[in-house]
């Protein structure tokens, strides 16, 4: 029953940290690299991370720069960009791209917020179903004869106590991200 009880844990984690990620990737008005993360560029054929091709570096609060380490790369580099959803238009100098975050109008930050929202009860749904899986786990074993019925509720009452810890975990970073985006 343990080890159903550490799985669940570390599968909710591995909820936390997804869900740490999307967030990163969320603009919020100021430059953060994390934003081309799901960018990827075709060179040679190959679709590649945008981070593996070029330097990326914030040089203000609001301008990201990216150099490609090499030159002939700026250019699928700025396609890729302008074919993303991230409705930022890159600068392309010959030999660094720089993408201006513009601010962000009120409507825009909460449209950003609302998707802050669904994403942190996205992840309370897949939580609650790696709960609902456990549970069934350990259901079974007691049917099997494995563990006995106090067992069964000790290991349900746990499984519970896991999952309101790890829901407090996604409000709180979904507060701390709705707050951020309001702020700017």
């Amino acid at each position: 029953m343990d080890t159903v009880i550490s799985t669940a844990r570390e599968k909710m984690g591995k909820t936390i940290t997804a869900l740490k990620n999307e967030y990163a990737s969320i603009r919020a008005g100021r430059a953060n690299a994390a934003v081309l993360d799901k960018i990827k560029v075709d060179y040679y054929g190959v679709p590649t991370p945008i981070n593996q091709m070029a330097a990326i570096s914030v040089a203000e609060a609001r301008i990201l720069n990216i150099q490609p380490w090499d030159v002939s790369t700026l250019h699928p580099i700025e396609k890729a960009i302008q074919a993303s959803d991230i409705g930022i238009n890159p600068q392309n100098d010959g030999r660094i791209i720089r993408l201006v975050f513009p601010q962000l109008t009120e409507e825009k930050r909460k449209e950003l917020a609302k998707e802050v929202r669904k994403t942190a009860e996205d992840s309370k749904v897949a939580i609650r179903s790696i709960r609902r899986d456990a549970i069934d786990k350990i259901k079974k074993m007691e049917k099997a004869s494995e563990i006995t019925e106090d067992d069964l509720k000790i290991g349900e009452k746990e499984l519970q106590d896991l999952t309101d810890e790890y829901v407090k975990k996604i409000d709180a970073l979904s507060a701390e991200k709705e707050k951020e985006i309001m702020e700017i």
